[in-house]
């Protein structure tokens, strides 16, 4: 028996019970599954990974309420002494020049060890919760009531460039998204005029593995660091402006770029599905603000006489830590997301003293000479934030790729990938508190052994994000900057 004819767009005449069932079927299924991807959509741009902006810096709500809304982070290149600043060993002291032990897996980057070598500056007791600082830092010992500390962290690797990659991206390998990266795919940015994720390198130059450090691998180009030059005699970003002799440029400047953009907006109309070319055309409209926005935001003239001496921006050697930790406050202040600062550039072999913390020859003088600039700078912006009321929603994280060893390698110190100290301070961090613990001598992990990929899963859920679902498709696997671990520390949180 037929049914009655209906028209489809595809059919006339007459058509069968099995036919009319089967059109009924597939057309609810479309609709099901219109629904279906409009409520994935939704759900996505609740929780801060969609939205329906052209803008893809547009800022985005977190997965959940957050404590944080932005994150300094102070890096320290070359690896930073746990045992001589935040991990404090008295049975080292007592070991004094006995041979260290060097059974088991261990790893040693140049040398085999000497004897124990206890710290070359004098630990003591701070705040109220007592927490143990050398005199190394006296300005940061103050402010222990602010911050937490890991005890227990380990790297995969004792190789800089490799180790400095797992610190910034969860893996050794380069060519994956930096954490600054992730967090503004994941949460875009508040400040319309400047980069959602600002690179404040050393004076002195880049990092080991340079750039690769703040890429952002196979997520859109537009969510890679932007550095911001801060040396005051330099132009804030390369290239910003046009040559000050092209007099013809400049002139036509304001004119170009308003038919640029038009052209720009005639070009994305047929092609608005196409979130490449739109995130490409936000980022020369971004380049085009930054010509006003980045030499304000550099620009330290309004900066109070108190505020610039409190990071003593005129010492010859803290000055230009002390800026790079002004600006940093001066960018989240005005809706940066992510700022990264390098305490310390690439070794060149022809510096007197270390231009990082990779003390080998002369512990004594190469941290004797970081330690102040990085007590003073990393001392000075926690008391600013924490005085304009910027702490609380201000993650500040100080860490470096590994440690060094507990014995001696000649006046100096090996790398050690076994343990090392990682402090943080501020949005939604329980100050005073400590997390993990290295063994008796800080040679390794002893108690909760500790990776990046727990730092960068408490750093997210601070920000409001579960590291679990913060990922992308690349390559046939879900990526994500955890990878396949991390656990958030609970016991650091407030």
């Amino acid at each position: 028996m037929a049914a009655a004819g209906f028209a489809c767009g595809r059919q006339s005449g007459p058509v069968s019970r099995r036919n009319f069932l089967w059109e009924l079927g597939g057309g609810l299924g479309g609709v099901a599954l219109t629904a279906l991807l409009a409520d994935e959509q939704a759900q996505a741009e609740a929780c801060g990974l969609g939205t329906t902006t052209s803008n893809p810096l547009a800022a985005k709500l977190p997965m959940f309420p957050a404590t944080a809304k932005a994150v300094i982070q102070i890096f320290c290149p070359g690896g930073l002494s746990h045992l001589d600043t935040f991990d404090y060993k008295p049975e080292l002291v007592k070991r004094a020049g006995t041979p260290f032990d060097t059974s088991g897996d261990v790893q040693f980057f140049a040398s085999k060890p000497g004897n124990c070598q206890p710290s070359y500056w004098p630990f003591r007791q701070h705040g109220q919760c007592g927490r143990w600082v050398s005199d190394l830092l006296p300005n940061l010992a103050g402010l222990v009531d602010d911050m937490a500390f890991i005890h227990s962290m380990q790297s995969k690797t004792a190789l800089h460039g490799p180790a400095m990659f797992m610190a910034n991206s969860g893996f050794i390998l380069p060519g994956f998204p930096s954490m600054g990266a992730w967090v503004t795919y994941g949460l875009g940015s508040e400040a319309d005029d400047l980069p959602a994720f600002v690179v404040l390198p050393d004076m002195r130059g880049l990092p080991p593995g340079g750039p690769i450090n703040w890429g952002a691998g196979f997520l859109p180009a537009i969510h890679q660091g932007t550095v911001i030059e801060t040396d005051n005699n330099k132009p804030p970003i390369a290239d910003l402006f046009p040559p000050m002799n092209d007099r013809q440029i400049l002139d036509g400047e304001p004119a170009g770029r308003e038919f640029l953009g038009l052209l720009n907006k005639r070009h994305l109309e047929p092609r608005a599905a196409q979130s490449e070319l739109a995130a490409r055309i936000a980022a020369y409209e971004l380049a085009a603000r930054l010509q006003l926005s980045a030499p304000e935001v550099t620009n330290l003239a309004d900066e109070s006489a108190i505020t610039t001496g409190r990071y003593d921006i005129d010492h010859k050697s803290i000055g230009p830590f002390g800026r790079q930790c002004l600006l940093a406050r001066r960018l989240v202040e005005r809706g940066v997301r992510f700022v990264q600062i390098y305490c310390g550039a690439e070794n060149t072999g022809s510096e007197p003293i270390r231009p990082n913390w990779d003390s080998h020859e002369d512990l004594v003088r190469d941290h004797g000479y970081w330690g102040p600039i990085l007590d003073r700078g990393a001392s000075a912006l926690i008391t600013d934030l924490k005085e304009r009321g910027l702490l609380d929603s201000t993650l500040v994280v100080c860490s470096s790729e590994f440690g060094r060893q507990p014995a001696a390698q000649g006046k100096g110190r090996d790398h050690n990938a076994g343990a090392f100290t990682v402090w943080m301070a501020g949005g939604g961090i329980k100050g005073g508190t400590a997390y993990g613990a290295s063994d008796d001598l800080g040679f390794v992990a002893a108690e909760n052994p500790t990776y990046c990929y727990d730092l960068h899963a408490t750093a997210l859920h601070l920000l409001g994000i579960d590291h679990t679902r913060l990922s992308v498709y690349n390559n046939g696997i879900q990526r994500r900057l955890t990878d396949v671990h991390g656990h958030v520390i609970d016991a650091i949180l407030a």
